[in-house]
């Protein structure tokens, strides 16, 4: 706000250091055309006390009824480290008050600096996950992946990206960064080439499923540590072809696991996802599979740290409901939901990887580490507050719309099964399933090969039929059923 403009009004929601740096800005800067006028706290010790001369008027909760007695028109969220869930219920205080609101960088810039107004800035979506910033050991990542040659499958997708930009600043003798989609691998080999010049990397197309591909991959660059985020996640894409599922999420992972444990890797480190517990679908199930693959081969004994880490969906990524939503807000709507009460997992891009890093590299082999995922959000809310973030008013100026839980898609979402017990690792925000290896199949390996004969023949009805009778809780539709019912 310039000089020559109405001063604002500001009311300060949060009463402690970072609200009082916004305040003590606010006094010194008052050419940006801030006055703050009061703090709200839901700390009943500072209701009715001052703060750097400014009182504090109440609790979060008497957020309107101030916006109308203290004409406020700006308000300053001020409480880097709350959660989601607070979070978002000062945004619909904000939204239900019709009043301008602004938040302050999150806890991280914070550390590396004092809060300035000029980093005030719009509510964006990872700030209604309200999620703490995830800190790694420097020292202790360096001497993990510094010198070491690490490959990354699904380079080029939203996780497998941002792992290369992780790994990358660890100083690593070599990243070797794999896809199947030259275009994404490209730019991730720019990207590098241009923030981190110094670091030994290589481009690889090429596909999971080509074990000979695969062989030749590792023969050459005997990659120390892999991470493997290559997959195929859409869910009703994979029920409409599930011999891609197989061939790729499973298949593929036997692939690499079979060439690390040959080519002695060290550490194999597969991304998983909630939908393979309990899968109703060929993708979850797919991805249950090959989690199977990992525990049934390291309890086998291998020198090769095999694990897995099971976690919810990344906010924003490519293919999740944010970009969708944003699009849809963009050509005027409707917004599209599944369900009224479907829930979902989320993280951020950034966290997920870095704690992919922190399971995986403290890992001694065998586990399935499971990531603290926080509480499930429903997905029309979070749809609402999109609509209310752009300027727009839900079902006034853009309609949500229900549509329908597709084929193999969940109400909820679950991150372990009811007979799995969790246990707390040394990082706080990382959990391990204790004796993964008690839920897997007697005859792994017959019905890992019987589905992969199904798939080289496209035979897709069948593969449904067959991951039914491994995992009850699907219900395939085949084209047989369609046809029956006439859609």
């Amino acid at each position: 706000m310039g000089r020559d403009q109405q001063e604002a009004r500001a009311l300060i929601v949060g009463a402690g250091a970072a609200g009082r740096m916004v305040a003590e800005e606010m006094r010194l800067r008052p050419e940006y055309g801030y006055r703050a006028v009061g703090f709200l706290d839901d700390d009943p010790g500072k209701i009715g006390c001052e703060i750097s001369g400014i009182p504090v008027v109440g609790s979060i909760s008497d957020l309107v009824a101030n916006v109308k007695t203290q004409d406020i028109n700006e308000i300053v969220i001020a409480m880097p480290s709350a959660s989601g869930h607070t979070i978002r219920e000062v945004v619909g205080l904000c939204e239900e008050a019709c009043t301008s609101f602004k938040i302050v960088p999150g806890i991280w810039e914070i550390i590396l600096g004092d809060v300035t107004i000029s980093q005030l800035r719009e509510v964006r979506p990872e700030d209604l996950l309200g999620r703490e910033t995830v800190s790694l050991d420097q020292e202790a990542m360096t001497g993990d992946l510094g010198g070491k040659r690490v490959l990354i499958t699904g380079a080029g997708g939203s996780i497998g990206s941002e792992l290369a930009r992780q790994v990358a600043a660890f100083d690593p003798q070599h990243i070797l960064l794999m896809g199947r989609g030259e275009n994404s691998i490209y730019a991730i080999d720019q990207e590098l080439g241009q923030y981190y010049p110094n670091v030994q990397k290589s481009a690889i197309i090429s596909s999971i499923s080509d074990a000979h591909a695969l062989e030749s991959i590792f023969r050459e660059y005997r990659p120390q540590i892999v991470f493997h985020a290559a997959a195929h996640k859409h869910v009703h894409l994979m029920e409409a072809y599930p011999d891609e599922a197989i061939k790729n999420n499973v298949t593929g992972t036997k692939n690499l696991v079979d060439a690390a444990v040959r080519y002695g890797s060290e550490r194999f480190v597969m991304l998983s996802t909630d939908k393979a517990v309990r899968p109703m679908g060929a993708m979850g199930a797919s991805k249950r599979l090959a989690e199977s693959i990992l525990i049934e081969r390291a309890a086998r004994g291998c020198d090769t740290k095999l694990m897995a880490v099971r976690f919810g969906n990344v906010l924003a990524s490519r293919g999740s409901v944010v970009p969708l939503f944003r699009q849809q807000i963009r050509l005027g709507g409707p917004v599209t939901v599944t369900h009224p009460d479907v829930t979902r997992y989320f993280m951020t891009i950034r966290e997920a990887a870095m704690l992919v890093l922190e399971a995986g590299l403290s890992g001694h082999g065998g586990e399935v580490f499971v990531l603290d995922m926080g509480e499930p959000i429903r997905i029309a809310d979070l749809a609402a507050h999109l609509i209310r973030l752009s300027g727009l008013e839900p079902g006034k100026d853009i309609a949500i719309e229900f549509c329908g839980l597709r084929p193999g898609e969940k109400l909820h979402e679950e991150l372990w099964y009811s007979n799995e017990t969790l246990s707390r690792t040394s990082h706080d925000k990382v959990m391990v399933v204790q004796s993964p290896a008690a839920g897997l199949l007697s005859d792994l390996s017959e019905r890992i090969e019987h589905l992969e004969d199904l798939a080289r023949v496209c035979d897709r009805d069948q593969i449904l039929l067959e991951l039914a009778q491994i995992f009850p809780n699907m219900k395939p539709r085949t084209k047989h059923d369609e046809a029956d019912t006439g859609s």
